[in-house]
């Protein structure tokens, strides 16, 4: 009767140590058990895929100043200056480009020298001179179609300042899927290499693990690790484009900066930019049994 008992309270101990996250044995000890997929002959393989992909997302930014006596004038002129570039920028539509801009007022104050001779702002409320306007244009490209025209515009709208051109990667769901499946298959592609040349052939699957952890050494030797797994790292590259200012002149009558760019100066800016390649990596971890 007690063996029994016994016997029943090792099989509850044993059903539950995946539940409670403990070592399978003290730690510093000479052996511990092997994971109970290893019970058998296995040979645990990692898969591993690389695939470069042209970037699919560009940004960039362009600002605008305008310097008047009065904040809502200064503000008004940053504003007019960005109008007529914000409406050609609408025709790509918000699929394509994605425009986002901000006004920031500043005053700028008297200015003196102090005992070393150097220029200090006088900033009291009754020293403003002007008030200064910086307006922004921030843009998002999702189509790398009409990147080079977008840009092109923005460069002929006579900005102060372009900033770089930062381009990125976001897979779609399918490619990371499609990398998943790849790691998976080229993990058995290398498990039947390396058991045909030890003379033996592969029986069914035992794990597959899409972290790769299963095939590290602790995890085999019998040592869970609690340390979150390592995912799968995308290397970056990333090509840097700066503009230059074009200088035009507003139509007789016309204010400068509130008409649109004319078909003649967007051609005149246009630069080739080709989106960099992006490389995407996945691994896979599958332990089968042998035969």
């Amino acid at each position: 009767m007690m063996k029994r008992i016994g016997l029943a309270a090792l099989l509850a101990l044993t059903a539950t140590p995946a539940l409670a996250q403990t070592p399978p044995a003290t730690l510093g000890a000479r052996y511990v058990p092997a994971p109970w997929w290893m019970q058998d002959p296995v040979i645990a393989s990692t898969g591993r895929v690389r695939v470069e992909i042209a970037a699919n997302r560009g940004a960039f930014s362009a600002s605008f100043l305008a310097i008047d006596r009065s904040a809502a004038e200064s503000s008004r002129k940053a504003a007019d200056q960005v109008r007529a570039l914000s409406q050609a920028l609408a025709a790509y539509g918000v699929d394509a480009v994605r425009v986002e801009t901000s006004l920031t007022t500043r005053p700028l104050y008297e200015q003196y020298r102090d005992a070393d001779g150097d220029l200090v702002d006088n900033e009291r409320a009754d020293k403003i001179q002007r008030y200064e306007t910086e307006a922004t244009v921030s843009l998002t490209l999702r189509d790398m179609v009409v990147l080079e025209r977008v840009y092109a515009t923005v460069v002929a709208s006579q900005p102060t300042s372009i900033s770089q051109v930062n381009f990125s990667l976001q897979p779609e769901n399918t490619w990371v899927t499609n990398l998943a499946a790849e790691a998976v298959r080229d993990a058995r592609t290398r498990a039947v290499a390396a058991a045909r040349d030890a003379g033996a052939s592969l029986g069914a699957v035992r794990v597959i693990d899409p972290t790769g952890r299963a095939c590290q050494t602790d995890v085999l030797a019998g040592w869970p690790s609690y340390q979150a797994s390592a995912q799968p790292q995308t290397t970056v590259d990333e090509m840097v484009v700066t503009g230059s200012r074009v200088v035009r002149r507003g139509r007789a009558g016309e204010p400068e900066g509130l008409m649109s760019p004319t078909e003649e100066a967007i051609e005149a800016a246009r630069l080739a930019l080709q989106p960099p390649l992006r490389v995407l990596t996945d691994s896979a971890c599958v332990v089968y049994s042998l035969n």
